[in-house]
Protein backbone atom coordinates (compact mmCIF):
# COMPACT_ATOMS: atom_id res chain seq x y z
CA UNK A 1 0.00 0.00 0.00
CA UNK A 2 1.29 3.51 -0.66
CA UNK A 3 3.07 5.85 2.01
CA UNK A 4 0.29 7.20 4.03
CA UNK A 5 0.16 10.98 3.76
CA UNK A 6 -1.09 11.48 7.07
CA UNK A 7 2.89 11.91 8.82
CA UNK A 8 5.61 13.30 7.95
CA UNK A 9 7.72 16.10 8.96
CA UNK A 10 6.35 18.69 5.49
CA UNK A 11 5.94 21.54 6.83
CA UNK A 12 2.31 23.26 6.73
CA UNK A 13 1.42 25.95 4.34
CA UNK A 14 0.97 29.38 5.61
CA UNK A 15 -0.42 32.81 3.72
CA UNK A 16 -2.29 33.13 0.86
CA UNK A 17 -0.53 30.76 -1.31
CA UNK A 18 -0.23 27.26 0.65
CA UNK A 19 1.20 25.60 -2.27
CA UNK A 20 3.83 27.08 -4.61
CA UNK A 21 4.08 24.03 -7.06
CA UNK A 22 0.19 25.09 -7.75
CA UNK A 23 1.51 28.07 -9.39
CA UNK A 24 1.79 26.92 -12.87
CA UNK A 25 -1.59 25.32 -12.50
CA UNK A 26 -3.81 28.97 -12.05
CA UNK A 27 -4.64 29.02 -15.58
CA UNK A 28 -6.63 25.73 -15.45
CA UNK A 29 -8.70 27.91 -12.92
CA UNK A 30 -6.82 25.99 -9.68
CA UNK A 31 -8.72 27.73 -6.76
CA UNK A 32 -6.32 30.14 -4.24
CA UNK A 33 -6.77 30.60 -0.80
CA UNK A 34 -7.76 34.21 0.56
CA UNK A 35 -7.55 36.10 4.14
CA UNK A 36 -9.85 38.49 3.14
CA UNK A 37 -13.03 35.91 3.12
CA UNK A 38 -16.34 38.42 5.01
CA UNK A 39 -17.92 36.99 7.15
CA UNK A 40 -20.77 37.54 10.01
CA UNK A 41 -20.97 40.34 12.13
CA UNK A 42 -22.72 38.30 14.85
CA UNK A 43 -18.99 35.76 14.61
CA UNK A 44 -17.06 37.99 16.76
CA UNK A 45 -13.89 36.84 15.15
CA UNK A 46 -12.76 35.07 18.67
CA UNK A 47 -13.34 31.45 17.05
CA UNK A 48 -15.05 30.01 19.86
CA UNK A 49 -16.82 27.01 18.56
CA UNK A 50 -19.94 29.33 19.22
CA UNK A 51 -19.41 30.95 15.94
CA UNK A 52 -19.04 27.43 13.86
CA UNK A 53 -22.50 26.02 12.21
CA UNK A 54 -23.74 23.56 14.04
CA UNK A 55 -23.65 20.88 11.11
CA UNK A 56 -19.63 22.15 10.64
CA UNK A 57 -19.00 20.66 14.24
CA UNK A 58 -20.61 17.52 13.77
CA UNK A 59 -18.45 16.79 10.14
CA UNK A 60 -16.68 13.74 10.35
CA UNK A 61 -15.09 13.54 7.07
CA UNK A 62 -10.94 13.85 7.44
CA UNK A 63 -10.86 12.84 10.90
CA UNK A 64 -8.34 10.62 10.06
CA UNK A 65 -6.12 13.23 8.76
CA UNK A 66 -5.95 15.30 12.28
CA UNK A 67 -2.44 16.28 12.03
CA UNK A 68 -1.22 16.31 8.73
CA UNK A 69 0.48 18.80 6.63
CA UNK A 70 -0.86 20.20 3.32
CA UNK A 71 2.21 19.46 1.72
CA UNK A 72 2.41 15.94 2.82
CA UNK A 73 -1.14 15.46 1.21
CA UNK A 74 -0.15 17.42 -1.59
CA UNK A 75 2.45 14.97 -2.37
CA UNK A 76 0.43 12.05 -2.42
CA UNK A 77 -1.84 13.14 -4.45
CA UNK A 78 -0.17 14.61 -6.92
CA UNK A 79 2.35 11.45 -6.92
CA UNK A 80 -1.12 9.46 -7.68
CA UNK A 81 -3.52 11.61 -9.53
CA UNK A 82 -4.36 14.53 -11.12
CA UNK A 83 -5.93 16.43 -8.73
CA UNK A 84 -4.60 19.03 -5.34
CA UNK A 85 -5.10 18.17 -1.73
CA UNK A 86 -7.42 21.35 -2.11
CA UNK A 87 -9.10 19.95 -4.96
CA UNK A 88 -9.79 16.86 -3.41
CA UNK A 89 -11.06 18.13 0.12
CA UNK A 90 -13.51 20.70 -1.78
CA UNK A 91 -14.92 18.63 -4.10
CA UNK A 92 -15.84 16.21 -1.50
CA UNK A 93 -17.03 19.77 0.68
CA UNK A 94 -19.27 20.45 -2.34
CA UNK A 95 -20.59 17.03 -2.76
CA UNK A 96 -21.46 16.91 1.42
CA UNK A 97 -22.82 20.25 1.74
CA UNK A 98 -24.96 19.82 -1.59
CA UNK A 99 -28.81 21.29 -0.87
CA UNK A 100 -31.28 21.54 -3.09
CA UNK A 101 -30.92 24.77 -4.28
CA UNK A 102 -27.20 24.33 -4.71
CA UNK A 103 -24.15 24.12 -2.75
CA UNK A 104 -23.23 26.04 0.18
CA UNK A 105 -19.88 28.05 -1.06
CA UNK A 106 -19.95 30.50 1.37
CA UNK A 107 -20.10 28.34 4.49
CA UNK A 108 -17.79 25.80 3.26
CA UNK A 109 -15.31 28.67 2.57
CA UNK A 110 -15.61 30.24 5.40
CA UNK A 111 -15.26 27.50 7.59
CA UNK A 112 -12.47 25.47 5.30
CA UNK A 113 -10.25 25.24 8.05
CA UNK A 114 -12.63 23.76 10.46
CA UNK A 115 -13.85 21.02 7.96
CA UNK A 116 -10.26 19.63 6.89
CA UNK A 117 -7.83 19.37 8.87
CA UNK A 118 -4.74 20.58 6.61
CA UNK A 119 -6.12 23.44 5.52
CA UNK A 120 -5.09 26.30 6.86
CA UNK A 121 -7.00 29.10 4.98
CA UNK A 122 -10.68 30.34 4.30
CA UNK A 123 -11.28 30.50 0.50
CA UNK A 124 -13.97 32.70 -1.05
CA UNK A 125 -16.98 31.31 -2.59
CA UNK A 126 -15.68 31.97 -5.92
CA UNK A 127 -12.47 30.29 -4.53
CA UNK A 128 -14.37 27.42 -4.02
CA UNK A 129 -15.74 27.31 -7.10
CA UNK A 130 -12.87 27.46 -9.02
CA UNK A 131 -11.40 24.43 -6.92
CA UNK A 132 -14.49 22.47 -7.36
CA UNK A 133 -14.57 23.54 -11.78
CA UNK A 134 -10.96 22.62 -11.46
CA UNK A 135 -11.30 18.78 -10.03
CA UNK A 136 -13.82 18.14 -12.22
CA UNK A 137 -12.21 19.41 -15.33
CA UNK A 138 -9.28 17.20 -14.27
CA UNK A 139 -11.80 13.85 -13.90
CA UNK A 140 -13.31 14.54 -17.05
CA UNK A 141 -9.77 14.35 -18.66
CA UNK A 142 -8.43 11.55 -16.79
CA UNK A 143 -11.70 9.61 -17.30
CA UNK A 144 -10.73 10.32 -21.21
CA UNK A 145 -7.36 9.32 -21.17
CA UNK A 146 -7.61 6.27 -19.18
CA UNK A 147 -10.88 4.43 -21.47
CA UNK A 148 -8.92 5.51 -24.65
CA UNK A 149 -6.21 2.84 -23.12
CA UNK A 150 -8.57 0.69 -22.42
CA UNK A 151 -10.36 1.07 -25.46
CA UNK A 152 -7.07 1.71 -27.59
CA UNK A 153 -5.72 -2.46 -27.28
CA UNK A 154 -2.42 -0.52 -25.92
CA UNK A 155 -3.06 -3.43 -22.89
CA UNK A 156 -3.90 -6.82 -22.37
CA UNK A 157 -6.73 -8.34 -20.52
CA UNK A 158 -4.21 -9.46 -17.68
CA UNK A 159 -2.51 -5.60 -18.15
CA UNK A 160 -5.97 -4.32 -17.61
CA UNK A 161 -6.69 -6.44 -14.60
CA UNK A 162 -3.38 -5.68 -13.11
CA UNK A 163 -3.81 -1.63 -13.90
CA UNK A 164 -7.60 -1.48 -12.49
CA UNK A 165 -6.26 -3.43 -9.25
CA UNK A 166 -3.85 -0.56 -8.48
CA UNK A 167 -5.97 2.69 -9.39
CA UNK A 168 -9.00 0.98 -7.22
CA UNK A 169 -6.53 0.86 -4.30
CA UNK A 170 -6.03 4.58 -4.28
CA UNK A 171 -9.57 5.27 -4.63
CA UNK A 172 -10.30 2.89 -2.04
CA UNK A 173 -7.49 4.60 0.47
CA UNK A 174 -8.83 7.89 -0.25
CA UNK A 175 -12.86 6.69 0.22
CA UNK A 176 -10.76 5.59 4.33
CA UNK A 177 -9.31 9.03 4.53
CA UNK A 178 -12.46 10.30 4.15
CA UNK A 179 -13.84 8.48 6.95
CA UNK A 180 -15.87 5.35 4.68
CA UNK A 181 -15.92 2.34 6.21
CA UNK A 182 -15.86 -0.56 3.38
CA UNK A 183 -16.66 -3.47 4.26
CA UNK A 184 -14.74 -6.66 2.59
CA UNK A 185 -17.54 -8.12 1.00
CA UNK A 186 -18.37 -4.53 -0.29
CA UNK A 187 -14.75 -4.27 -1.69
CA UNK A 188 -15.11 -7.63 -3.22
CA UNK A 189 -18.17 -7.07 -5.14
CA UNK A 190 -17.40 -3.66 -6.35
CA UNK A 191 -13.66 -4.89 -7.71
CA UNK A 192 -15.69 -7.94 -9.78
CA UNK A 193 -18.45 -5.09 -11.14
CA UNK A 194 -15.13 -3.15 -12.38
CA UNK A 195 -13.49 -6.11 -13.84
CA UNK A 196 -17.29 -6.82 -15.19
CA UNK A 197 -17.51 -3.72 -16.84
CA UNK A 198 -13.69 -3.34 -18.25
CA UNK A 199 -14.15 -6.58 -19.95
CA UNK A 200 -16.84 -5.69 -21.98
CA UNK A 201 -15.11 -2.23 -22.77
CA UNK A 202 -12.11 -4.17 -23.95
CA UNK A 203 -14.82 -7.06 -25.93
CA UNK A 204 -16.84 -3.41 -27.65
CA UNK A 205 -13.84 -1.32 -28.36
CA UNK A 206 -12.14 -5.05 -30.21
CA UNK A 207 -15.22 -5.13 -31.83
CA UNK A 208 -15.01 -1.21 -32.95
CA UNK A 209 -11.54 -1.09 -33.90
CA UNK A 210 -12.85 -3.99 -36.00
CA UNK A 211 -15.44 -2.50 -37.90
CA UNK A 212 -14.61 -0.40 -41.04
CA UNK A 213 -13.11 2.90 -40.50
CA UNK A 214 -12.87 6.23 -42.81
CA UNK A 215 -9.69 8.59 -42.82
CA UNK A 216 -10.20 11.68 -42.01
CA UNK A 217 -8.17 13.42 -44.18
CA UNK A 218 -8.68 11.41 -47.37
CA UNK A 219 -11.93 9.85 -46.88
CA UNK A 220 -10.52 6.38 -47.94
CA UNK A 221 -12.49 3.49 -45.89
CA UNK A 222 -10.29 1.02 -44.74
CA UNK A 223 -12.02 -1.93 -43.81
CA UNK A 224 -9.07 -4.02 -41.74
CA UNK A 225 -8.42 -7.63 -42.18
CA UNK A 226 -9.87 -10.74 -40.41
Amino acid sequence: MAEDPTTGPDPEPTGADPDPTERESVAESEAEPTGDVETDADDGGDGDGASIPADVRRYERFKKMDGAQYERVNEFLRDRTYVTAREWAIARLCADFRTETGVEMTKIGENLPELVPFMTDTYTPQAVNQARSSFEDKVTKAGATFLYGAMSGFFTAEELDDLMYEVTEVAKFLLEVEGVDLAVEDELDTEERISEVMREVRQSSAELRASEVECPNCGHVHEPRE
